[in-house]
């Protein structure tokens, strides 16, 4: 196993540790919920890149990386409605998309035909984790201030998450009209 899905894997298994510490919130839980969290979502971007540039990029890897991404999102949505921080129908937007572009990817690759990565769907995973670390964090320290940025970053994660699942069915049109 390459050192790529080493760090996937790494992810997978820091998911258990995050839903201790966001569900159970012993001493100091939430902020090291968030800690593992941004650890965890930080190696999203490093096993892909370490994937790419040693030219070690695998099925394994292929079938781990978004199955771990989607986990780690899905586990802090679905913790974070849990605990009525969060309404349920962000969770359930970002969770359709989801399943949505997963489920075409299955019709693509029944067609022969990989559907990359688009550049909204880039943006749309760095502004989904920066609204859930904002809603673990309760919107601190910008609260100390007044500002709301929890609202807006939840708001522009929405908006990504919808316009990169209009950008995925767009491009895959042709796929689906046969």
């Amino acid at each position: 196993m390459n050192l790529a899905n080493k760090i996937t894997l790494s992810r997978i298994f820091l998911l258990p540790v995050f839903l201790f510490f966001i569900s159970q919130q012993p001493r100091f839980g939430p902020f090291i919920a968030v800690l593992v969290f941004v650890i965890a979502a930080a190696t999203d971007g490093l096993d892909g890149y370490i994937a790419r540039k040693k030219k070690q990029v695998t099925k394994l890897g292929q079938l781990l990386d978004p199955l771990a991404d989607k986990l780690l999102v899905m586990s802090a949505l679905v913790s974070l409605v849990e605990q009525a921080a969060l309404p349920a129908w962000i969770a359930i937007i970002i969770l359709a998309r989801e399943f949505a572009v997963t489920g075409l990817r299955g019709v693509a690759a029944a067609e022969g035909k990989v559907i990359a990565a688009s550049k909204f769907a880039k943006v749309k995973t760095v502004t989904q984790i920066v609204a859930i670390v904002a809603v673990m964090l309760n919107n601190y320290p910008f609260s100390l201030i007044g500002f709301p940025f929890t609202t807006i970053s939840l708001a522009i994660a929405v908006i990504f998450t919808i316009l990169s699942a209009l950008e995925y069915f767009r491009d895959a049109a042709p796929l689906l009209e046969s």
